[in-house]
């Protein structure tokens, strides 16, 4: 069973509560030096392939349709390893999902929470 699993902007302060602490962008963040994440892991594999995040744009209009692309996505060969990565780290600790996206409600880490608390 999934601990708790939350999300939210890799430039935000880290917190003794945050668990395990994973970055699932593709590209690295804007600005930010890698010793300055805190991270546990950098998750590149599970983040949104190339095509679907340049069409999606951050655009909150294309949510809808970028969270089905993107669900679809985590079952095919290519993310399906990463993802089920993630939901064994969810099953040993609290699982923080971080991206460097603005509008983190409508992002891939948003995606990611709640597929991985989704009933199989």
């Amino acid at each position: 069973m999934a601990k708790q699993i939350t999300y939210r902007r890799v430039y935000e302060e880290t917190s003794p509560q945050d668990g395990k602490r994973v970055l699932v962008d593709r590209v690295w963040p804007r600005g930010m030096r890698k010793e300055d994440a805190h991270l546990d892991e950098w998750l590149r594999d599970v983040a949104p392939s190339t095509e679907l995040r340049k069409w999606y744009s951050h655009e909150p209009s294309r949510f809808t349709e970028f969270r089905r692309r993107y669900f679809a996505e985590l079952r095919d060969s290519g993310h399906r390893q990463a993802a089920e990565h993630l939901r064994d780290l969810a099953t040993q600790d609290k699982l923080l999902l971080l991206t460097a996206t603005k509008d983190v409600d409508h992002s891939q880490a948003a995606v990611l929470a709640e597929w991985l608390t989704r009933k199989r």
